[in-house]
């Protein structure tokens, strides 16, 4: 049985999963969909077409799923998607996607600290962290392990890498390549992320092999299409370093560089 405050409004027509509990003041509308054991604190928002998995844990006024603030909404039922095992702590706004039929897409084991925005059709994979008043605009992309700093803000349809950290106050405006420290405004891609690496059980050898990525690609002033040609003809081709090529081949706003 969940454990829901007498004060908390749950429309009839939502789907409460076991074991959850739902404290003081919370609302949830009627197309949400709450898996099991979830935790809400107090005076959560809960609205839109929201799947929720299990295990979640939402401090007070977070508002998640809410109609996007995008001025080119038109209606239409529009998706937010949550796994499992996620943080959302105070404040926290996660947006329902814009066009008909699309999704904001939240993975797994993700820690999402107080303020931080997750804008319309922005697609957040696992084990992410963001601190506080991080931002991130529509259609972004963040791969597993990312880390984005306190008050950073990132540009809507860019790319964050694996196992990439962004610095606090930094500014994104293109992608950054994944495994790799950016900082600054304008931001820059200061070094390999060694401590991220380390922490998420990279080899020896692959971070080797990334740090010589780094130096050509970041270091030695070739244009990009040298630069990747230089580090398939000079890096040992690890897993790393083949999935670090194909994102900067498949750059769209550029690379942070």
């Amino acid at each position: 049985m969940s454990e829901i405050h007498p004060t908390a409004v749950i429309h009839h027509e939502a789907t409460i999963g076991d074991d959850c509990v739902i404290g003081p003041y919370c609302i949830i509308g009627a197309h949400v969909t709450l898996g099991q054991a979830n935790r809400l604190h107090s005076h959560v928002v809960i609205d839109g077409y929201t799947e929720i998995g299990r295990d979640n844990v939402f401090f007070p006024f977070a508002a998640i799923g809410l109609q996007t603030q995008d001025l080119k909404w038109q209606g239409g039922t529009t998706w937010t998607r949550i796994g499992d095992r996620n943080t959302f702590r105070e404040n926290v706004t996660v947006h329902s996607a814009t066009g008909n039929s699309e999704a904001t897409q939240i993975g797994s084991d993700n820690h999402i600290l107080a303020y931080c925005h997750i804008a319309h059709n922005v697609e957040l994979g696992n084990h992410i962290i963001m601190s506080n008043n991080g931002t991130l605009a529509g259609h972004v992309i963040v791969e597993d392990y990312a880390i984005v700093g306190g008050l950073a803000a990132v540009h809507q349809f860019c790319r964050l890498g694996r196992m990439s950290i962004i610095g606090g106050c930094s500014k994104i405006v293109s992608d950054v390549a994944p495994f790799m420290m950016v900082d600054g405004n304008p931001a820059r891609t200061r070094a390999v992320n060694k401590v991220g690496l380390e922490r998420n059980g990279v080899t020896a050898r692959a971070q080797d092999a990334l740090r010589k990525a780094h130096r050509l690609y970041f270091r030695k002033g070739l244009t990009v299409d040298n630069a990747v040609q230089a580090i398939r003809a000079e890096v040992p081709y690890l897993p790393e370093v083949e999935h670090f090529i194909e994102f900067v081949e498949a750059r769209d706003r550029g690379i942070t560089r």
